[in-house]
Protein backbone atom coordinates (compact mmCIF):
# COMPACT_ATOMS: atom_id res chain seq x y z
CA UNK A 1 0.00 0.00 0.00
CA UNK A 2 1.38 3.87 -1.13
CA UNK A 3 0.43 6.84 0.51
CA UNK A 4 0.40 10.03 -1.45
CA UNK A 5 -0.03 13.29 -0.25
CA UNK A 6 -2.14 15.50 -2.79
CA UNK A 7 -1.68 19.96 -2.95
CA UNK A 8 -4.18 20.19 -0.97
CA UNK A 9 -3.16 17.87 1.80
CA UNK A 10 -5.54 15.09 1.61
CA UNK A 11 -4.19 12.02 2.08
CA UNK A 12 -5.06 9.08 -0.63
CA UNK A 13 -3.47 5.38 -0.33
CA UNK A 14 -2.80 3.39 -3.51
CA UNK A 15 -1.65 -0.04 -4.57
CA UNK A 16 0.39 0.74 -7.44
CA UNK A 17 2.91 3.86 -8.28
CA UNK A 18 1.51 3.56 -12.10
CA UNK A 19 -2.17 3.82 -10.46
CA UNK A 20 -0.77 6.87 -8.46
CA UNK A 21 1.04 8.34 -11.05
CA UNK A 22 -1.95 7.97 -13.31
CA UNK A 23 -4.31 9.81 -10.96
CA UNK A 24 -2.13 12.81 -10.25
CA UNK A 25 -1.61 13.47 -14.12
CA UNK A 26 -5.78 13.40 -14.62
CA UNK A 27 -5.87 15.88 -11.10
CA UNK A 28 -3.04 18.27 -12.62
CA UNK A 29 -2.42 18.17 -15.66
CA UNK A 30 0.99 19.46 -17.40
CA UNK A 31 2.56 18.44 -14.19
CA UNK A 32 6.14 18.37 -14.04
CA UNK A 33 8.85 15.84 -12.81
CA UNK A 34 10.11 17.03 -9.71
CA UNK A 35 6.36 17.91 -8.49
CA UNK A 36 5.33 14.50 -9.04
CA UNK A 37 8.52 12.98 -7.13
CA UNK A 38 7.25 15.49 -4.15
CA UNK A 39 3.44 14.44 -4.31
CA UNK A 40 4.03 10.53 -4.56
CA UNK A 41 7.49 10.20 -2.54
CA UNK A 42 8.71 7.60 -4.97
CA UNK A 43 12.29 7.59 -4.94
CA UNK A 44 14.03 9.83 -8.28
CA UNK A 45 14.46 5.59 -9.62
CA UNK A 46 11.43 4.47 -8.59
CA UNK A 47 9.56 7.16 -10.12
CA UNK A 48 11.50 7.37 -13.28
CA UNK A 49 11.34 3.73 -14.18
CA UNK A 50 7.13 4.05 -13.77
CA UNK A 51 6.95 7.03 -16.25
CA UNK A 52 9.00 5.73 -18.88
CA UNK A 53 6.53 2.55 -18.53
CA UNK A 54 3.33 4.35 -18.43
CA UNK A 55 4.73 6.35 -21.83
CA UNK A 56 6.01 3.19 -23.31
CA UNK A 57 2.83 1.69 -22.70
CA UNK A 58 1.24 5.03 -24.22
CA UNK A 59 -0.65 5.45 -21.31
CA UNK A 60 0.25 9.19 -20.63
CA UNK A 61 1.97 11.62 -23.44
CA UNK A 62 5.21 13.64 -22.42
CA UNK A 63 5.99 16.74 -23.47
CA UNK A 64 9.68 17.65 -23.68
CA UNK A 65 10.40 21.26 -24.42
CA UNK A 66 14.04 21.69 -25.61
CA UNK A 67 14.35 25.56 -25.33
CA UNK A 68 13.48 25.23 -22.00
CA UNK A 69 14.41 22.25 -20.92
CA UNK A 70 11.14 21.21 -19.15
CA UNK A 71 9.18 17.93 -19.19
CA UNK A 72 5.49 17.75 -18.69
CA UNK A 73 3.13 15.16 -18.21
CA UNK A 74 -0.44 14.53 -19.50
CA UNK A 75 -3.52 12.11 -19.57
CA UNK A 76 -3.86 10.97 -23.22
CA UNK A 77 -7.53 12.01 -22.71
CA UNK A 78 -6.09 15.88 -23.03
CA UNK A 79 -6.20 16.75 -26.63
CA UNK A 80 -2.71 18.11 -27.89
CA UNK A 81 -3.86 21.96 -28.57
CA UNK A 82 -5.59 22.00 -24.98
CA UNK A 83 -1.61 20.39 -23.39
CA UNK A 84 -0.06 23.22 -25.34
CA UNK A 85 -2.45 25.97 -23.96
CA UNK A 86 -1.98 24.28 -20.32
CA UNK A 87 1.58 24.43 -20.54
CA UNK A 88 1.63 27.97 -21.51
CA UNK A 89 -0.98 28.55 -18.10
CA UNK A 90 0.72 27.19 -15.84
CA UNK A 91 2.76 29.50 -13.97
CA UNK A 92 0.66 32.51 -12.50
CA UNK A 93 2.48 35.89 -14.79
CA UNK A 94 1.29 34.24 -18.46
CA UNK A 95 -1.65 33.05 -16.98
CA UNK A 96 -2.69 36.46 -15.82
CA UNK A 97 -1.81 38.08 -18.95
CA UNK A 98 -3.98 35.51 -20.82
CA UNK A 99 -6.92 36.32 -18.64
CA UNK A 100 -6.92 39.91 -18.90
CA UNK A 101 -6.48 39.74 -22.24
CA UNK A 102 -9.35 37.68 -22.39
CA UNK A 103 -11.48 40.00 -20.42
CA UNK A 104 -10.09 43.17 -21.78
CA UNK A 105 -9.84 42.23 -25.79
CA UNK A 106 -7.03 44.21 -27.49
CA UNK A 107 -5.08 45.71 -24.43
CA UNK A 108 -2.07 47.66 -24.87
CA UNK A 109 1.31 46.81 -23.35
CA UNK A 110 0.74 49.61 -20.92
CA UNK A 111 -2.35 48.55 -19.80
CA UNK A 112 -1.21 44.86 -19.41
CA UNK A 113 1.57 46.42 -17.09
CA UNK A 114 -0.53 48.58 -15.27
CA UNK A 115 -2.71 45.73 -14.21
CA UNK A 116 -0.33 43.01 -13.51
CA UNK A 117 2.16 45.55 -11.30
CA UNK A 118 5.51 43.77 -12.75
CA UNK A 119 8.25 45.32 -14.50
CA UNK A 120 7.42 45.86 -18.24
CA UNK A 121 10.95 43.65 -18.85
CA UNK A 122 9.05 40.55 -17.28
CA UNK A 123 5.62 41.52 -18.84
CA UNK A 124 7.74 41.71 -22.05
CA UNK A 125 9.16 38.55 -22.00
CA UNK A 126 5.92 36.71 -21.12
CA UNK A 127 4.11 38.31 -24.16
CA UNK A 128 6.95 37.00 -26.41
CA UNK A 129 6.81 33.60 -25.21
CA UNK A 130 2.89 33.77 -25.07
CA UNK A 131 3.08 34.85 -28.97
CA UNK A 132 5.81 32.69 -29.72
CA UNK A 133 3.07 29.93 -28.06
CA UNK A 134 0.52 30.95 -30.25
CA UNK A 135 -1.90 32.05 -27.46
CA UNK A 136 -2.14 35.94 -28.12
CA UNK A 137 -1.50 37.51 -31.53
CA UNK A 138 -0.47 41.33 -32.15
CA UNK A 139 -2.45 44.08 -34.27
CA UNK A 140 -0.78 47.35 -35.02
CA UNK A 141 -3.43 50.22 -34.16
CA UNK A 142 -1.91 53.49 -34.65
CA UNK A 143 0.67 53.71 -31.93
CA UNK A 144 0.49 51.23 -30.33
CA UNK A 145 0.48 47.47 -30.05
CA UNK A 146 -2.90 45.90 -29.62
CA UNK A 147 -2.85 42.16 -27.84
CA UNK A 148 -5.64 40.35 -28.15
CA UNK A 149 -6.61 36.35 -27.86
CA UNK A 150 -5.85 34.16 -31.12
CA UNK A 151 -8.83 31.66 -30.09
CA UNK A 152 -10.81 32.75 -27.47
CA UNK A 153 -12.99 30.12 -27.43
CA UNK A 154 -10.76 27.17 -27.19
CA UNK A 155 -8.42 29.11 -24.72
CA UNK A 156 -11.70 30.40 -22.27
CA UNK A 157 -12.87 26.84 -22.81
CA UNK A 158 -9.23 25.15 -21.40
CA UNK A 159 -9.59 27.93 -18.91
CA UNK A 160 -12.54 26.99 -16.91
CA UNK A 161 -12.28 23.50 -17.66
CA UNK A 162 -8.99 23.18 -16.24
CA UNK A 163 -9.85 25.88 -13.46
CA UNK A 164 -9.12 23.80 -10.57
CA UNK A 165 -5.35 22.64 -11.39
CA UNK A 166 -4.47 25.49 -12.62
CA UNK A 167 -5.26 27.23 -9.28
CA UNK A 168 -3.16 24.92 -7.45
CA UNK A 169 -1.31 27.52 -5.23
CA UNK A 170 1.21 24.98 -3.98
CA UNK A 171 2.40 23.60 -7.30
CA UNK A 172 2.56 27.05 -8.89
CA UNK A 173 3.99 28.43 -6.23
CA UNK A 174 6.85 25.66 -6.08
CA UNK A 175 7.04 25.46 -10.07
CA UNK A 176 7.97 29.43 -9.86
CA UNK A 177 10.97 29.24 -7.17
CA UNK A 178 12.32 26.20 -9.23
CA UNK A 179 12.17 28.15 -12.14
CA UNK A 180 13.60 31.49 -10.81
CA UNK A 181 16.76 29.72 -9.45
Amino acid sequence: MMISVKPTGIITEFNEPKEMLLVHIDNLPGIRYRELLRLTGLSNGVLAYHLNALEKSSQIRVDRQRENRTTRYYSISIPTQESDILRQLRNNVPREVVKFVLDNDLCTFNEIVEYLGKAASTVSWHLKRLKEGGLISVKYGGEYKLYQIKNRELVSHVISKYKKSLVDNVVNNYTELIEEL
